[in-house]
C-alpha cells in the first residue's frame, strides 16, 4: 500500500496550542464538514487518515475505501488509484460493506456525486 501525504491546508487551529489527539479530531471535523458539501479533497483526505490511521483516525480500510470512493465519484483521480490500492488488501465482502457505507453516507443528505 502506498503512503500519502494529508493536506492539512487552511486550518484555524495553531499546531503549537493543541495537543496532537485535538488537531487529528480538528482535521477529521474540518474534512467532514467540507465532504458534506462535496469537495473531493476532502473525501481523499478522510480515505488518507483512515487508510493509514493517522490524523486521529483509526486504521480502518472500510472507511478509507468508502471515503476514496466518493472522492473518486466527484473526480479526484489518485482517490480511484487509493481505492484499487487498499482494495487488494481487502475481502469482498469488506468491500461491499465500504460501498453500502458510500450509498448510506450520500443518501443521509450529504452531497451527491459529480
Amino acid at each position: 500500500m502506498n503512503i500519502i501525504a494529508i493536506s492539512t491546508k487552511d486550518t484555524n487551529v495553531s499546531r503549537e496550542t493543541l495537543p496532537h489527539d485535538t488537531q487529528g479530531e480538528a482535521a477529521l471535523g474540518r474534512w467532514l464538514a467540507a465532504a458534506a458539501t462535496g469537495q473531493a479533497g476532502a473525501c481523499f483526505d478522510l480515505g488518507v487518515a483512515f487508510s493509514t490511521g493517522s490524523s486521529g483516525a483509526p486504521c480502518d480500510l472500510i472507511e478509507a475505501h468508502k471515503w476514496f470512493n466518493l472522492a473518486a465519484s466527484r473526480g479526484h483521480e489518485e482517490a480511484g488509484y487509493c481505492r484499487a490500492d487498499i482494495s487488494e488488501e481487502m475481502t469482498a465482502r469488506e468491500i461491499a460493506e465500504a460501498q453500502r457505507r458510500a450509498r448510506q453516507w450520500l443518501a443521509e443528505g450529504n452531497q451527491r456525486a459529480a
